[in-house]
């Protein structure tokens, strides 16, 4: 496990040389990538939903607490125009895809992020970390870490999106 947060960490300072850290206020950095099950994600095209943009990865603690509960929170929000978009960044795609059958989250959009080219761009300031996205496709909040009873605020935070028209 402290390998794998160190290569978290080179990762991150790696990115720091050519991206600046995504922050509320800025146009969320586009990407596109095939999901698990072999669609083709591009945020871009999510514009004019709420749009929770979610980094996570197999061998982190608080990932493992969020992810189910972000699984049930996409199907509540998903009619009112809100998408959950995960971005798995660990190494092996095998290990997040275990993760996601053994937990029941085929509901969940995963996008693996094997290259680092996502996690690159937004650099998250802790693991597990969640951009929320308004319909234009600006970050209106960044969500660091994970604690018990987050999934709360989170889903405050994309009803009001949702809800501001």
């Amino acid at each position: 496990m402290l390998a794998r947060l160190g290569t978290f960490a080179l990762v991150l300072s790696l990115a720091t040389a050519a991206f600046a850290e995504m922050k509320a206020g800025d146009r969320a950095a586009d990407f596109e990538k095939k999901s698990t099950t072999g669609l083709t994600v591009k945020l871009s095209s999510l514009r004019g939903k709420v749009v929770l943009v979610d980094f996570w990865a197999s061998w982190c603690e608080p990932c493992k607490k969020e992810l189910p509960l972000l699984g049930k929170m996409a199907k509540r929000l998903k009619p009112r125009g809100i998408e959950i978009v995960t971005v798995n960044i660990d190494d092996d795609r095998a290990n997040a895809e275990a993760f996601i059958k053994s937990n029941g989250l085929q509901q969940l959009t995963v996008v693996p992020d094997t290259d680092k080219s996502i996690v690159g761009k937004y650099e998250p300031p802790k693991m597990p970390s969640s951009f929320v996205v308004d319909r234009s496709g600006v970050v209106r909040v960044v969500n660091a870490g994970f604690d018990d009873g987050d999934e709360a605020k989170i889903e405050k935070q994309l009803s009001q999106l949702a809800a501001a028209r």
